[in-house]
């Protein structure tokens, strides 16, 4: 027989399972965590205790007294001041950074254009060190960096955090996380994750999605890409490259794509497509998300070629749509980047072709929504990556980054 968990190990579970409540729904008063968490008092009252002691939640009374009779159950809030992670979320042509304090709170951030074409390695990591340092000088003297999170637009291996291969911005088998974390010097571990997988956890977490377990989650930059969330956890494949949306064939025969073949989504449905259909691909012409909403406010005026520009790409967008709901039964489909915009403007014949295309029994239950957290959906998804470490084992992920303070000798 396997033996039960020790008591330290609930202990630890309880720990982050409640640090988690807070961080993710907001402060709660003691009742509430003992109500939604399935716990005693006492044993909330003791794992506050040990989250105040080290600096993670706070317990205040409430800010606004409550109508029944005796003293008010304590509210825990997360520390977001003082305990933050740094996001950063890598476009095709442009670079955010964030700090992120615990509960989802962005403190500080940075954004950069990035020319399109080849990236260098060295300067792209220079470029994300630089702006990260200059947010943590600005964190207070008693804040702690807990972990730091990556959004790459492309395929990335989850085990080394690894690019492995990024068309749009033409990087190959870089060790991202590796090379940031070097560069930061803070002591965290820097994990790496596809922007689309990334932008479905956000929203699943704290977008449209909450409260919904099967999501496919889209996400339009130059190129689609795709995250799905089945029973509730992220699904990566072998090695983390599952839910490459982007290169599913929707038109054999069709437009050539970056990754060699032809008639993938990425291709039929992409920035360069839709602007090309609307006749406004110029050598120095306007381009990424600026241009896709002009076409889709073109279209709302009245612009005929706009129009039946976004009708093509919604032919196959929706084409695509069909197919994903007949093979994950998803509850929700969101449309996120570009694609909201897309989406937006292409939304009857989005809905036509899964009408049409997807079985019935799938079909009448899936909901299709746009991105509630809009442009900050992969750096959001970016935050909670790196919250990941801390929300599991507070208390010891807490222990390990202060011990180096703790231990170092006194000048």
């Amino acid at each position: 027989m396997k033996a039960g968990p020790s008591p330290e190990e609930i202990r630890r579970h309880n720990l982050g399972t409640l640090l988690r409540f807070v961080h993710l729904r907001g402060p709660a008063s003691r009742a509430v965590l003992a109500e939604s968490l399935g716990l005693n008092r006492s044993t909330i009252m003791a794992l506050t205790a040990d989250l105040t002691a080290a600096g993670l939640v706070r317990e205040e009374l409430p800010r606004r007294p409550g109508r029944r009779a005796g003293r008010p159950s304590l509210v825990v809030r997360p520390e977001s001041t003082r305990v933050y992670v740094l996001a950063f979320d890598i476009g095709v042509d442009r670079l955010s950074v964030a700090r992120v304090g615990l509960g989802g709170t962005v403190l500080d951030r940075r954004s950069a254009d990035l020319p399109r074409g080849p990236v260098d390695p060295a300067e792209l990591v220079t470029a994300l060190a630089g702006a990260a340092r200059t947010l943590v000088r600005k964190a207070g003297r008693d804040a702690v960096c807990v972990g730091a999170g990556v959004a790459f637009p492309g395929i990335v291996r989850r085990s080394d955090d690894r690019v492995v291969f990024g068309p749009n911005i033409k990087l190959y088998d870089v060790a991202l996380g590796e090379m940031l974390a070097r560069r930061l010097a803070l002591g965290v571990p820097v994990t790496v994750g596809n922007d689309a997988d990334l932008g479905a956890l956000a929203e699943q977490l704290r977008g449209a999605g909450v409260g919904c377990e099967n999501i496919v989650y889209l996400h339009g930059d130059v190129g689609i890409g795709g995250g799905i969330i089945v029973g509730g956890r992220l699904l990566g494949g072998e090695e983390g490259f599952g839910g490459e949306i982007g290169h599913m064939i929707v038109n054999p025969g069709g437009r050539a794509c970056a990754c060699g073949s032809r008639g993938c989504l990425d291709s039929e449905v992409g920035e360069r497509t839709l602007l090309d259909y609307a006749g406004r691909v110029q050598p120095d012409g306007q381009s990424g998300r600026d241009a896709v909403r002009a076409v889709v406010d073109a279209a709302d005026r009245g612009d005929v070629t706009a129009r039946e520009a976004l009708h093509r790409v919604g032919t196959w967008l929706g084409f695509a749509v069909a197919n994903l709901v007949n093979v994950f039964n998803p509850g929700m489909v969101i449309f996120g980047g570009t694609l909201r915009d897309v989406y937006l403007g292409s939304a009857a014949q989005v809905r036509s072709m899964v009408a049409t295309g997807a079985l019935a029994a799938p079909r009448d239950r899936v909901k299709l929504r746009t991105a509630e957290l809009g442009d900050d959906a992969t750096l959001t998804g970016a935050a909670e990556f790196a919250f990941a470490d801390v929300l599991a084992d507070p208390l010891q992920v807490l222990a390990r980054l202060r011990e180096p303070e703790e231990t170092a000798p006194v000048p």
